[in-house]
């Protein structure tokens, strides 16, 4: 008696011929059976994303067959053929390759060879699915970012930063990425600092993955200062201060100057605020960009470059950024962002850094940036898995620590560790010094238009065509207009 798929099969044989007559005729009603249960296995529905491979084998097995022999009853093994049903789990087929579109701002120039990195370790982890960067200067990305979205051409992520996230998120373009990371078994929130996740949800939704952190310091040339005789800054510096020893640094016959600080909407709101100033009341229903202590801050940023003479004009500058007449040790300080840590890694002379000086009090940037999904992308799971990759692994965290593309928004003290160990600068406390001063900028719906509509007034200050009163009065009209 052998039991088989469920069946039990007896064997009886009055004689050796009758009973191998017996056994094909058995077998071949179970062949028959084993057809028909086939065919149930292939109609039946896949319970699993695992493909099993059914097959019909024939094999030859040994079986007891009892039979009466003079009256006895023998019991003989015997070899027959069995034919089995065999399923074997074979992987299933690799999925299509797919091509996803990341837009970028923060990795050019100096950081394209780090992205390129990042790239090379998720498609290695992630085979089937391609990357292709696109790239603008940050003055123009965003413009380039709603030409692409209107015209049909939007790229499948995209990075953002907080200001203008909101923007781009009251127009419903971007992706809800709280179901794909809900669904996401290798996905946990709590490797981010909750604050920096918080600033990408909008109305409950996470619309961005934040990636990165980033603020302003004072960058200074200590050879600069050495030659001079004058004391580096220190992080209680105020402009005074700084103003007075740029003074003793400043050559405008040669083209040197003491310092740069520019005047445009980042520098503007960061200084106001240091004056106690706020482009709006505590509800955002009234625009107070024209307040005296405003007035009075864009009229210091217009005395440092006219009455005090230590920052370069637009003129003086000749077409050269400041990272430009920085390295060319033109400027003796440059007040800009940690993410220049690359570009004057290789400077020809020692240089540091401090906390930007305040006025009244001090006030410094903070940066996000974060990445978004389009939200009509055809590949919304891949690029799902690439902003995942870009903003919360390990290997991403390491690569911007070791080339200072700015600081993962990963909560964990080996990464701050591994980024205050490299030089140069050697003062990097004092980028975490400084966060002990960061705000946040005026944010509203039409981002874009208030930041422009600010730097064309601000533009006419500079150029001597407004007073900085009748530049602020004419921007609260601008801005009120903007307002829902």
């Amino acid at each position: 008696m052998r039991n088989l798929l469920g069946i039990t099969i007896h064997f009886y044989q009055n004689s050796n011929e009758e009973n191998r007559m017996k056994n094909k005729s058995t077998f071949m009603v179970i062949g028959i059976m084993l057809v028909v249960a086939l065919l149930f296995v292939g109609c039946a529905p896949a319970e699993s994303t695992t493909v099993e491979v059914t097959r019909i084998v024939t094999e030859t097995e040994e079986v007891e067959v009892t039979r009466i022999v003079e009256g006895e009853v023998v019991t003989e093994v015997q070899e027959v053929e069995v034919t089995r049903v065999v399923e074997v789990a074979a992987e299933e087929p690799p999925a299509a390759p797919e091509t996803i579109t990341y837009f970028t701002f923060s990795a050019a120039p100096d950081h394209l060879e780090d992205l390129d990195q990042m790239i090379a370790l998720f498609e290695e982890q992630n085979p089937g699915i391609t990357v292709e960067v696109e790239t603008a200067p940050f003055d123009e990305y965003f413009t380039k970012l709603q030409a692409l979205i209107a015209g049909g051409e939007a790229p499948d992520v995209f990075e953002l930063n907080y200001e203008n996230f909101v923007s781009f998120a009251a127009k419903g373009v971007l992706a809800d990425l709280t179901p794909l990371a809900e669904a996401d078994g290798d996905y946990s929130a709590d490797v981010f600092y909750p604050r920096s996740l918080e600033a990408f949800n909008y109305n409950g939704r996470q619309l961005a993955m934040p990636a990165t952190f980033s603020t302003v310091v004072m960058f200074y040339n200590k050879d600069m200062f050495d030659a001079a005789g004058v004391d580096y800054p220190t992080n209680d510096w105020t402009w005074d201060d700084a103003v007075a020893a740029a003074s003793q640094m400043t050559d405008a016959d040669a083209g040197v100057w003491g310092m740069y600080s520019g005047i445009q909407f980042w520098e503007f709101y960061k200084k106001a605020a240091q004056n106690g100033c706020e482009f709006f009341n505590a509800d955002m229903t009234e625009v107070t960009i024209d307040s005296p202590a405003c007035v009075e801050t864009l009229q210091t940023m217009i005395d440092f470059i006219e009455k005090d003479g230590v920052v370069p004009s637009d003129i003086e500058m000749a077409g050269l950024s400041d990272g430009d007449m920085f390295t060319s040790q033109q400027l003796a300080m440059d007040v800009t962002g940690i993410w220049m840590f690359a570009a004057y890694a290789d400077a020809p002379f020692e240089w540091d850094i401090a906390v930007e000086p305040g006025m009244e009090t001090h006030a410094t940037h903070f940066f996000s940036n974060g990445v978004s999904v389009f939200a009509a992308s055809e590949h919304r799971d891949a690029a799902w898995a690439w902003a995942k990759f870009f903003t919360s692994s390990p290997e991403m965290a390491n690569i911007r620590i070791d080339s200072g593309w700015e600081l993962p928004t990963l909560n964990n003290p080996e990464y701050v560790d591994g980024y205050l160990a490299q030089t140069p600068p050697n003062n990097r406390q004092a980028v975490f010094d400084s966060l002990n001063y960061a705000i946040v900028p005026p944010v509203i719906e039409r981002q874009n238009e208030m930041q422009d509509a600010v730097n064309q007034l601000l533009d006419q200050v500079k150029l001597g065509e407004m007073t900085p009163e009748e530049a602020l009065t004419e921007a609260k009209v601008q801005i009120e207009e903007l307002l829902p």
